[in-house]
């Protein structure tokens, strides 16, 4: 009886071991299958990945096991007979998708959608760019006989300044690093050109009866603005003709109006005035680039890649 009950026993142990290991097998068979999923998935997708074990998970939960491979990916590639597909992380974008940051989204590299769900603010900071330049250089240009350019000071504050300030912490909000810095300077740029022509600030009435100390001081705050503006055309380097040439050609006008104060040039401003129409109609370019589609649009702006690669000169 003690012998029967004894080999009862190690029988039901034995079945319990036999439970016990069917469900551990079927517990790595369903994992195995799902990893297999993922890597079908993944397949298609030429990514390479840092620690391929790291799929074989002891979880069954699915979103678990693909953020455990979106984790691991260290590669950026192309796909598709031309080329024509880049695939970051586990994303995919076509290729004009992503040059369009060149065009209209003030984004001077290769960048995917921002998570944050909110629409481009560089159109409306080129724009509002635009225009307070435009009319600013015309008046600089003497076009019509203009001689006084107290006009531009309402466009300076509220367009030009308020809303481009707007527009660049959108940037910012969007994680264009670059879009935000530049918007939102130049929008402090026209709001503080704005607070010099008016009278309540006290700005030009400081310098009465030091009018050469007047113009000295503007030549300096315009050559600050063209060393900022340079600089910021050098990150533009390997984007596109349209965006490289909007900053540098900003930058050289600057450069222009400085060189006019600081040598009471009235020939030199003009010539300002003149890269400043260029520069404004190049911004309202690229702004039309962030704005037309094939939805909307009959007419689509084509842009011009400079060369690029990952080299750097320091």
């Amino acid at each position: 009886m003690a012998s029967s009950d004894s080999d009862r026993s190690i029988n039901q142990n034995t079945d319990y071991e036999k439970i016990y290991n069917n469900n551990n097998n079927n517990q790595r068979a369903n994992n195995t299958e799902d990893v297999a999923g993922l890597n079908d998935e993944v397949i298609d997708h030429p990514i390479s990945y840092n620690n391929p074990q790291s799929y074989y998970s002891k979880t069954n939960d699915e979103e678990d096991l693909r953020s455990s491979v979106s984790n691991d990916i260290q590669k950026i590639t192309t796909g598709g007979k031309n080329n024509e597909y880049i695939y970051i992380g586990r994303q995919k974008f076509l290729r004009d998708d992503l040059y369009q940051a060149f065009g209209g989204t003030l984004n001077p590299g290769l960048a995917p959608e921002s998570t944050h769900k909110f629409a481009n603010p560089a159109p409306l900071g080129l724009s509002a760019f635009a225009l307070t330049t435009f009319v600013l250089s015309m008046c600089n240009a003497r076009a019509m006989g203009i001689t006084i350019s107290n006009v531009v000071v309402g466009l300076a504050i509220f367009y030009g300044g308020l809303v481009q300030i707007i527009a660049g912490i959108w940037e910012i909000a969007v994680e264009n690093t670059f879009g935000g810095t530049a918007l939102a300077s130049f929008g402090g740029f026209w709001m503080s050109f704005g607070a010099i022509n008016i009278p309540w600030f006290g700005i030009i009435d400081a310098y009465s009866g030091h009018e050469e100390q007047l113009t000295d001081a503007l030549g300096f705050y315009l050559l600050g603005w063209a060393i900022f503006t340079y600089g910021l055309s050098l990150c533009t380097m390997k984007a596109t003709v349209m965006f490289f040439a909007l900053f540098f050609l900003l930058a050289t006008t600057f450069l222009l109006l400085s060189i006019g104060n600081f040598a009471d040039s009235v020939g030199c401003i003009r010539a300002g005035g003149v890269v400043g129409v260029i520069v404004a109609f190049i911004a309202w370019y690229n702004a039309f680039a962030g704005v037309a589609n094939r939805e909307n649009s009959y007419v689509i702006v084509r842009t011009i890649q400079l060369p690029s690669n990952e080299r750097t000169l320091l």
